[in-house]
């Protein structure tokens, strides 16, 4: 099976959601199916079916969770030696070469990924174009709007 690249604070965060998970959610759970259980008839009982449904979104998430960390291959950023090239995990300064306005991303895996904390896709099309390049390098983005031409200033592992 394929390894999934995953930075050191995505793992993380994934450990601590599955951590409260088996805890916290499924307990409680497993204590609202017992209470509605004790309501008596089953069949009409919204509450059962309720729990029984989150049982069900806890219990899916849970497996969800391990099978990503049990394929994931973990990277710390701040390890990393790539010579001034772009790579899993690399912070990047870009600008754009129309607007000449300046963005910082970060290029993480799909689990992590969030547009408004500079976080993108090692597989979204700006990160395959940076992937590889160097500073100083354009990167040609082929995005829904046309090409978008970035020049990039900085590539930093932190």
């Amino acid at each position: 099976m394929a390894t999934v690249p995953i930075t050191k604070r995505g793992a993380e965060k994934l450990k601590e959601e599955l951590h409260r998970l088996k805890t916290v959610e499924r307990p409680s759970v497993i204590n609202a199916i017992a209470e509605a259980r004790a309501q008596g008839d089953l069949s009409e009982n919204a509450e059962y079916d309720a729990a029984k449904d989150r049982q069900g979104f806890i219990e899916g998430r849970i497996q969800e969770i391990e099978g990503k960390l049990s394929v994931a291959q973990v990277i710390d950023p701040s390890s990393l030696d790539a010579d001034g090239k772009v790579v899993f995990g690399a912070t990047v300064e870009l600008e754009d070469e129309n607007t000449s306005e300046k963005v910082t991303y970060q290029i993480v895996g799909e689990d992590e990924a969030d547009l408004k904390l500079g976080l993108i896709n090692v597989s979204s099309p700006i990160a395959r174009a940076l992937i590889g390049k160097e500073d100083g390098d354009i990167a040609i983005v082929d995005a829904p709007g046309g090409q978008k031409r970035y020049e990039i200033i900085g590539v930093s592992y932190i």
